[in-house]
C-alpha cells in the first residue's frame, strides 16, 4: 500500500464511546487531508477479555460514523508469532528479563520503603516503578523458577535498553502533548523504568504489539489521544532497539465525562451505540466531541 497510512485500533473489550469516535473521526479526517488510507486494527490480543459482539459493534458503529477503511484487517490474535519473534530479539539480546514479584509482592515492597521514607518514583499514568530486584537473579535461578511454574512477566530493562542506544530518541509531535508539547520532541522513556512486553500466557502487551503491528501494516501517520502522549517514548525506545521505522505522531484532545476524567469502557461510560438507539444522528455525534462538520465524511 503506498502514500500515508493511518490506523484505528479499538479493543473488542467493551462498547465504543464518544473518545472513539473522536479519535476514529480525527483519524478519517487526516487521512483524507494528506489523500491517505484508514486501516482498521482489532486489539483483541487479550483474549480473555473480548467478545465477539463487541467486534461486530466496532463495525456497526464505525459503518454508522461513515468511516471508511480499507479492505485490509489485522486482527492481532492471527499474528501472535509477529510478537513473540519481536520478543526474542529482545530475549537474546538480554534486554528484558522474568520478573516473578506479583502484584501483592510490588504493593508490600513499596509500602515498606514508603514507610521507611523513601518516596518511591511513578510513571506518568501515576503507577509505581517496578523494584526490579528480578534482576539481580543468575540465569540458573531464573530457569530453575520457570520450570518450577513460577508466574511472571517479561520486562523490559530499560537501563540496559538506554544504555544500547545511542544518542538521544525524538520523535515528530504534529499534533500537541498534555501541556501543549509539539514538534521534534525529546523521549523519557526512564520515566517508565521496567515495563511490561509481555505475559507468560501472552506473547505481547500493548506497547510491545503496537510498534510492530504499525510496521506490519506500514503505518505512517499515528492518530490517537493525548492519554497515549507519554507512552511514545516507551514506542520510540522499542522501535530503536528493534531497528523499526518510525512514524509521526498527532495527539488530540480527549472526551471528558462530568468527573473530568477520560471516557473508559470499564466504568461503562454512554456507548455510541446507546446514543444511535436514542436517536442522535453522526452529526449530532461530532458536535458532542466538539467537531466541526470538515471532520465529518
Amino acid at each position: 500500500m503506498s502514500g500515508r497510512i493511518f490506523r484505528f485500533a479499538p479493543s473488542p473489550n467493551g462498547f465504543l464511546h464518544l473518545g472513539h469516535a473522536l479519535s476514529a473521526l480525527h483519524n478519517q479526517h487526516h487521512a483524507r487531508e494528506a489523500s491517505g488510507a484508514l486501516l482498521l486494527r482489532i486489539d483483541d490480543i487479550d483474549q480473555g477479555r473480548t467478545r465477539d459482539a463487541f467486534e461486530t459493534a466496532i463495525f456497526e458503529d464505525m459503518d454508522w460514523l461513515g468511516i471508511d477503511f480499507a479492505d485490509d484487517i489485522r486482527r492481532q490474535s492471527e499474528h501472535l508469532a509477529d510478537y513473540d519473534q519481536a520478543l526474542q530479539i529482545l530475549k537474546d539480546e538480554e534486554l528484558v528479563y522474568p520478573a516473578f514479584m506479583s502484584r501483592k509482592d510490588i504493593r508490600d515492597h513499596i509500602a515498606e520503603q514508603e514507610a521507611q521514607g523513601t518516596v518511591w518514583p511513578r510513571d506518568p499514568d501515576g503507577a509505581p516503578l517496578y523494584p526490579g530486584q528480578d534482576k539481580q537473579l543468575s540465569k540458573i535461578e531464573r530457569n530453575r523458577r520457570i520450570a518450577d511454574g513460577a508466574s511472571f512477566n517479561w520486562r523490559l530493562d530499560m537501563d540496559q535498553a538506554l544504555a544500547r542506544i545511542a544518542g538521544v530518541v525524538t520523535w515528530q509531535e504534529e499534533g500537541a502533548g498534555p501541556e501543549g508539547e509539539t514538534g521534534n520532541l525529546v523521549a523519557r522513556p526512564d520515566q517508565w523504568g521496567d515495563v511490561v512486553l509481555a505475559r507468560r500466557d501472552a506473547p505481547a502487551g500493548y506497547h510491545l504489539s503496537v510498534v510492530i503491528d504499525d510496521v506490519v501494516q506500514e503505518v505512517s501517520d499515528v492518530v490517537r489521544g493525548r492519554d497515549l502522549f507519554h507512552a511514545t517514548a516507551l514506542h520510540r525506545v522499542l522501535q530503536e532497539l528493534l531497528g523499526l521505522p518510525v512514524p509521526r505522531y498527532r495527539h488530540h484532545r480527549l472526551v471528558l465525562g462530568e468527573d473530568g476524567r477520560k471516557l473508559s469502557k470499564s466504568r461503562k461510560d454512554t456507548a455510541i451505540r446507546e446514543l444511535r438507539a436514542g436517536g442522535l444522528t453522526p452529526d449530532d455525534i461530532a458536535r458532542l466531541v466538539g467537531l466541526h462538520s470538515d471532520f465529518r465524511p
